[in-house]
């Protein structure tokens, strides 16, 4: 799991060219959005569209539960490891 947070710290920074943030600044259990890394909706999008590319997992507007998933580094960890291990089980 520890490899996920450190790859998604990296796609963070990467996908939305942050120049002022490493990942090595971001903690696991900071926000993302508002007070923490201070992201916005567009920001938003854009990493939604990084992860899918790099993990295979979707996002869908209509989901209540986006909020919840991008609320930390934790807690997008946990849902793309739970979402990929779906994938496995479905092959």
């Amino acid at each position: 799991m520890e490899n996920l947070k450190q790859e998604i710290k990296e796609l963070i920074v990467n996908s939305l060219e942050l120049e002022d943030i490493s990942p090595e600044n971001i903690k696991d259990d900071e926000a993302i959005f508002g007070s923490g890394l201070g992201l916005d909706s567009i920001d938003a999008l854009e990493l939604g569209i990084a992860i899918k590319k790099k993990f295979g997992v979707k996002f869908s507007s209509e989901n209540e539960g986006n909020k919840t998933y991008f609320a930390s580094v934790n807690a997008l960890a946990a849902y793309i490891s739970s979402e990929m291990e779906k994938n496995d089980d479905q092959r």
